[in-house]
């Protein structure tokens, strides 16, 4: 146990007094329900709560009183603040005074040693009624026991005791993840070493004492590391990185030790802490004060605790975060995170298997399409994919249906990627909804040009906080994007705009977001992906690894070049495609939702009449 902080021992001796204090009272009060001659005390109560002149006048030694209560000459006692008031038998009065409080415990003590010549006690300033002993209110007891347990508690928790890791045993296995392949391959020499962790150190071989799992949120980290825990048959104790903040100086470190001391004993066993990044960095400077030396103990108490482990130990550590970058570097180091592990999106057939693995769970109605479905959801984590499975299920529920159609899928994959159908649509003015129908309409008409992705829906009732959606889904799982296919996508950005500038000769505010989007997206070109037209291949992430402020100007200038070239691109194929985006306009107005087969229909009907126009001015001229 750690030496306490001199300033901190306030909760021992809060605890400790409170708790003296609570005995007194049920001592006190066993005491009374025992019969004695009636006194009646209310006069003499009565006359120190109004005049306790005459008591103060003499003021006595308390071996004055300890003397009087041998003699049994002592008629009634008083506790006050700042001391008792004494009575004798006699017809004295005189007062001890005692501010620490010390004194009154010594009174209790002989008090209760007097046996059947104990003398009526009672509390100067409380309601006391009856003189058969010491009495107070049942409010004042209750108000002392809580006041009692409250400083137990915080010594409870200031100790370390507070707070508690429990461990599991995982049922889930490897074959309950669905995809993450090369993070299990990754996890099969950690799953040999605790099965056998003698023949690891019968090789002189030394097990990787730590893994950091990353990726982004819902990839499945938590559930890889039961299904790890689940594989070799060990106890799985889950943390979280802030599980170690606390609000008393030195017991994070402390519950560091806590969990690591369970691990121990628990061994072989898992110990997974979530949310890496929340136990954050150490750092030298001298400008975070307490909770900066705060976070650097924790980290060096978990760093003590790794480096601790012998390969016989069977504790293996493993951590999950969002943001690796956050982690701090000296627990990435060999010799302790060995393992880093990212974790990736599910591609087709990964997203394929995890419809029909929560499907399971829900009553479907007719044929189930999983492909499809998978087809629609690229980009989706596996968490997203259970959202989509059961809020289809509540589509249902909420309509009153007995199973979940393949409709109501497509609904909720619809609900999870553009939003909630919202009541805004019905607050437009017919102006509004037609020019939001011809913003749409080129969103659609240069994604299905372009070949940006496929184009599913296009719709102009409000979702989420968009007035209109253009629903593009890719068509496979890339890894890398062309030069090309950027500014493809950049087009398609821009396109609702330029649409309004075709149509109306003038833009509006609902392009905001697109040009937000498509800014970023050439920023990154110019800046980072070395993919500018002026062939400029510094990246300006390489300033910010060396902690200097980058001069963006030239960069902004470059990405603003490429956002005007794109720009003029989109408004020429919308130009020679005006007939596809007037047909396209008047079908959302009307129906306000269409299929991504209308846009490719009403496309290929405006090249036919370009077509027949060219021929009809070749022969005219």
């Amino acid at each position: 146990m750690n030496k306490l902080i001199p300033n901190k021992r306030w909760p021992y001796l809060l605890g400790g007094a409170l708790l003296l204090i609570a005995i007194g009272v049920v001592v006190s009060n066993r005491r009374s329900s025992l019969a004695r001659q009636p006194i009646v005390l209310n006069a003499m109560l009565q006359q120190m709560r109004s005049d306790p002149a005459p008591w103060m006048v003499a003021e006595r030694d308390v071996s004055i009183l300890l003397l009087d209560m041998q003699k049994n000459n002592v008629a009634g006692v008083a506790l006050a603040p700042s001391g008792m008031f004494v009575s004798t038998r006699l017809g004295q009065k005189y007062f001890v005074g005692d501010n620490a409080g010390k004194l009154s415990a010594l009174v209790l003590t002989s008090y209760e040693k007097a046996g059947a010549a104990a003398f009526p006690l009672a509390v100067v300033g409380e309601d006391i009624r009856s003189a058969n002993g010491w009495h107070m209110d049942m409010g004042l007891l209750l108000t002392v026991c809580l006041l009692s347990a409250l400083g137990t508690q915080a010594v409870r928790v200031y100790r370390g005791n507070g707070f508690k890791f429990s461990k599991n045993d995982s049922v889930v296995t490897f074959d309950d993840v669905i995809g993450a392949a090369e993070a299990k391959s990754a996890l099969m020499d950690i799953k040999s070493y605790l099965k056998d962790p003698k023949g690891f150190t019968a090789l002189g071989a030394r097990p990787p004492k730590g893994v950091l799992l990353s990726g982004p949120p819902g990839t499945g980290k938590t559930r890889l590391a039961k299904a790890l825990a689940g594989e070799c048959n060990v106890h799985f104790i889950p943390a979280t990185g802030g599980d170690f903040t606390a609000m008393f100086v030195g017991l994070g470190a402390m519950r560091v030790k806590s969990l690591f001391r369970k691990a121990r004993k628990n061994a072989p066993c898992i110990v997974f802490i979530d949310e890496m990044d929340g136990v954050g960095r150490r750092t030298t400077t001298d400008t975070g004060g307490t909770s900066e030396a705060e976070g650097n103990r924790i980290i060096n108490q978990i760093l003590a605790e790794i480096d601790g482990f012998n390969s016989s130990s069977g504790v293996i550590v493993i951590g999950a975060t969002n943001f690796p970058d956050a982690v701090d570097p000296a627990l990435l180091r060999e010799g302790r995170f060995d393992r880093k592990i990212q974790l990736t999106l599910p591609d087709l057939a990964d997203r394929e298997a995890l419809f029909r693995l929560f499907a399971k769970e829900v009553k479907t109605g007719g044929e189930l399409s999983c492909p499809q479905l998978a087809r629609l959801t690229t980009g989706l984590t596996p968490a997203a994919i259970a959202y989509v499975v059961n809020h289809a299920a509540l589509i249902s529920a909420r309509q009153g249906q007995t199973d979940v159609p393949m409709a109501n899928f497509i609904e909720a994959i619809e609900v999870c990627r553009m939003g909630e159908v919202n009541g805004s649509a019905s607050a437009l003015t017919e102006g509004e909804r037609e020019r939001v129908a011809v913003h749409e309409a080129g969103h659609a008409i240069i994604a299905q040009v372009l070949n940006v992705g496929r184009v599913e829906k296009v719709t102009i009732l409000s979702r989420g906080g968009a007035l209109g959606v253009t629903l593009v889904t890719q068509t496979e799982d890339k890894q890398l994007h062309l030069k090309s296919e950027l500014q493809h996508r950049i087009q398609m950005l821009l396109a609702g705009r330029a649409a309004e500038l075709i149509t109306y000769n003038d833009a509006s505010s609902g392009a905001a977001s697109d040009l937000k989007e498509a800014s970023k997206l050439a920023l990154s070109m110019v800046a980072t992906l070395g993919l500018s037209d002026s062939g400029t291949l510094f990246s300006l992430d390489a300033l910010t690894a060396l902690n200097i402020k980058p001069d963006t100007t030239t960069a902004v200038a470059e990405a603003e070049s490429t956002l005007t070239t794109q720009n003029e691109r989109c408004l020429a194929t919308l130009r020679e495609l005006r007939g596809a985006l007037v047909e396209l306009t008047e079908k959302l107005v009307e129906r306000e939702t269409i299929d991504g087969e209308e846009v490719a229909q009403a496309i290929s009907n405006a090249r036919a009449a370009n077509k027949n126009l060219e021929g009809a001015s070749r022969e005219a001229a």
